[in-house]
């Protein structure tokens, strides 16, 4: 039998995170009828908190002795993961959810570029003309004028900033974090947000199929936060990474079989350019770093 690959590995565990991050998206739009968001997002937080803690307990991975700095950028990670989720999730309850993904696919461009802004990481100018083209599709999709542009395609792109400053953070954390501590900490943030959020709301029963709908998004939330620990720990992430847009198809075919959605042509070519940008950034990435080596 075939040993697979670092890479080979890598990129299964890559397209398997962004399958259960979208089924997790479509568990949670889909009871968006039924549930206000945060009665859903704390039902979600408290089943995902008590299985992450069981899976990092079970790993030996509780380990809260670390350095302050480590514990600040955490808490920085957690205040942008609240951030992220808030707003992403508002965009999703009230767009399409392929329309919300498309906007999404702008955080390799935006990471690489707050990288070379605020962590004074080299970027080239082929890179940032690629910077540059990805945000023209970005726009193709949000379609800022009076006959396309929707206003929570602003909450999408405010998750898109918020999802960015995580992964700064996450960079800065050290090789001795466990990262299950990381993720618990970001549910348990996410979770208070969500408690103090019910107060403004009114609380509605749940019924049988929101109940496997809530169970079905914390499942897949968990596989998700599993799988994209796991996929940073093997292969080369300049061949893993555009694995990520994966996740635009997944996003395509729930939001049409699940939703009876499907993106105009404007948005699908801004979604396109936004993807081949990505790739091509990842693709310079890649070359320099084989040159570096070399």
């Amino acid at each position: 039998m075939a040993i697979l690959s670092d890479n080979a590995r890598g990129a299964i565990l890559m397209m398997a995170s962004m399958i259960a991050f979208t089924l997790n998206d479509t568990c949670f739009k889909a009871l968006s009828d039924e549930l206000p968001l945060f009665q859903a997002l704390l039902i979600r937080g408290v089943v995902t908190m008590v299985l992450l803690f069981g899976i990092a307990w079970g790993m030996g991975a509780l380990r809260l002795r670390l350095p302050k700095a480590d514990w600040g950028f955490i808490a920085l990670r957690t205040i942008a993961e609240i951030g992220a989720a808030y707003f992403f999730l508002t965009a999703l309850f009230n767009m399409e959810i392929a329309n919300v993904t498309a906007i999404l696919q702008a955080l390799p461009l935006t990471v690489t570029l707050a990288g070379a802004v605020f962590l004074g990481e080299a970027v080239g100018w082929r890179r940032l003309l690629a910077i540059l083209v990805g945000f023209v599709g970005v726009m193709l999709i949000v379609r800022p004028g009076p006959d396309g542009f929707n206003s929570y395609a602003v909450y999408a792109l405010i998750a898109v900033a918020f999802v960015t400053m995580r992964d700064l953070a996450s960079r800065r954390l050290s090789k001795n974090v466990p990262s299950l501590v990381v993720a618990l900490a970001a549910a348990a943030g996410v979770t208070l947000f969500a408690a103090i959020g019910t107060f403004s709301e009114q609380w509605v029963p749940v019924s049988e199929l929101a109940a496997l709908q809530l169970m079905g998004a914390s499942f897949f939330i968990i596989g998700g936060y599993l799988f994209s620990v796991m996929v940073m720990r093997v292969g080369d992430i300049g061949f893993v990474a555009p694995f990520r847009y994966t996740g635009l198809l997944w996003a395509l075919i729930m939001g049409f079989f699940v939703f009876g959605d499907w993106p105009d042509p404007i948005t699908l070519l801004g979604g396109a350019i936004v993807v081949a940008t990505g790739i091509f950034t990842f693709y310079r990435e890649r070359k320099l770093a084989k040159r570096e080596r070399g």
